[in-house]
């Protein structure tokens, strides 16, 4: 277990951090800003290069295959060269990628650049969350919080950042996310000292072997339900949205700040008080909640179920990688590749899936199917319980380690 000695995390506040995590932290926000970077501009997309909304919604499965896939080789990878180098040519590609993806004239030639954005993607967002673990100050709670937090303005800026500057072109967004991560990999060249290897590199089949642990492979394939109920909401909602760039990125705007507000403070707060299986049972079902408000509701409420389900996806963000990192004896960045893997694979299905259902009969059947994926998900941690015992000795340490001592007599 990864538990953190009492004292640890009081040394230093989420906040009081080496600039060296601030610098990895900002590289963080720009490339999860990509996740959410299309959305306002998918139906201009599929506009200017005369393609469906199923091929348009290629351009995040593209995306997310190869992050899931590539996730299997970054602990390879960094265990050779090191962190701070993995880093550094995870944003090289992404510079490059997101650069001629701006230059596309088809949606092949998109689908293809975003696949090697996500190739980059993997590298770096595999590696970020190690090098935060392993740098910041108050512990590997915080570091997560703060890796989370990270993500959650990313989602919430890149949709805005992708309305205000696909209103102009739909080209843009993706030149400016190039120039972001390229301020980004400056910050951490000139920032991050280099990172040790370990003593042992590791092994190319590390992640999967370590998906043989019953608590990992079980947190695992539940958030692979549950990235499909979320990347659902993510990639098909804008085209039923109906609405301009400026319009679709308010919402998502809107959707991810609550992802981000849940993330950093409704989800460690819930955790402490319920436990984190517990969380991801309550987030799990307002999940389900939302999704069937999308299926049967009008306009105005699918803007608001829409908005309202970053809560719960906040929640589960945190609950679920803080759940990868603790549930295994594996090294972090082990765990962390193995259930990326895993969980990314929600992402890259659900895009597709999604838009071909929609065309094949209507709107409502997508979020019929993500609020089926949600019960899955609830099913599997119920029948798989007993793996995620530890979670709930990790969760009771922590509560005694926050206890007031008893007054001595």
């Amino acid at each position: 277990m990864h538990s953190q000695p009492p004292d640890t995390a009081a040394k230093g506040g989420i906040l009081r951090q080496p600039m060296s995590v601030w610098a990895t932290a900002f590289a963080a926000v720009v490339a999860f800003m990509g996740i959410g970077l299309v959305d306002p501009i998918l139906p201009a997309i599929a506009e200017n290069l005369q393609a469906t909304p199923s091929q348009v919604s290629l351009l995040f499965t593209s995306y997310f295959l190869i992050t899931a896939v590539a996730m299997l080789i970054t602990g390879w990878v960094s265990s050779r060269i090191g962190g701070k180098r993995t880093l550094m040519i995870g944003l090289t590609l992404v510079v490059v990628f997101a650069a001629l993806a701006g230059t596309s004239d088809s949606v092949g030639q998109l689908i293809g650049f975003r696949a090697g954005w996500g190739l980059g993607n993997a590298l770096f967002v595999a590696t970020a969350l190690a090098v935060i673990v392993g740098a910041a100050s108050g512990g590997a709670e915080s570091a997560i919080i703060l890796y989370e937090a990270a993500l959650g303005l990313g989602i919430s800026m890149g949709p805005l950042v992708g309305a205000l500057l696909g209103d102009m072109n739909w080209r843009y967004p993706f030149f400016g996310t190039a120039v972001l991560m390229a301020v980004g990999f400056l910050l951490i060249a000139t920032l991050l000292k280099p990172t040790p290897k370990p003593a042992t590199p590791t092994r190319l089949s590390a992640p999967i072997r370590a998906l043989g642990h019953g608590g990992l492979s079980t947190t695992a394939f539940t958030a692979l339900f549950y990235n499909y109920a979320f990347f659902t909401i993510l990639a098909f909602t804008p085209f039923i949205l109906h609405m301009d760039a400026h319009g679709i990125g308010l919402v998502f705007f809107g959707w991810g700040v609550l992802v981000a507000l849940a993330s950093v403070f409704a989800a460690p707060f819930l955790q402490r008080r319920i436990g984190t299986v517990r969380v991801m049972h309550l987030a799990l079902a307002l999940l389900v909640v939302f999704q069937l408000g999308l299926a049967v509701s009008g306009h105005t409420g699918i803007i608001i179920c829409t908005i309202l389900s970053g809560i719960p996806i906040g929640m589960n963000n945190t609950a679920f990688t803080e759940a990868a990192m603790e549930v295994s004896d594996n090294p972090r960045p082990v765990a962390s590749a193995g259930y990326n893997f895993v969980r990314w694979m929600g992402g890259a299905l659900a895009p597709f899936f999604a838009s071909k259902l929609a065309e094949k009969t209507d709107a409502s059947v997508p979020y019929y199917v993500g609020a089926a994926c949600c019960l899955v998900a609830i099913a599997i941690l119920v029948v798989r319980r007993r793996h995620l015992a530890a979670l709930e000795r990790v969760d009771i340490d922590h509560t005694f380690q926050e206890a007031p001592l008893p007054a001595q007599a």
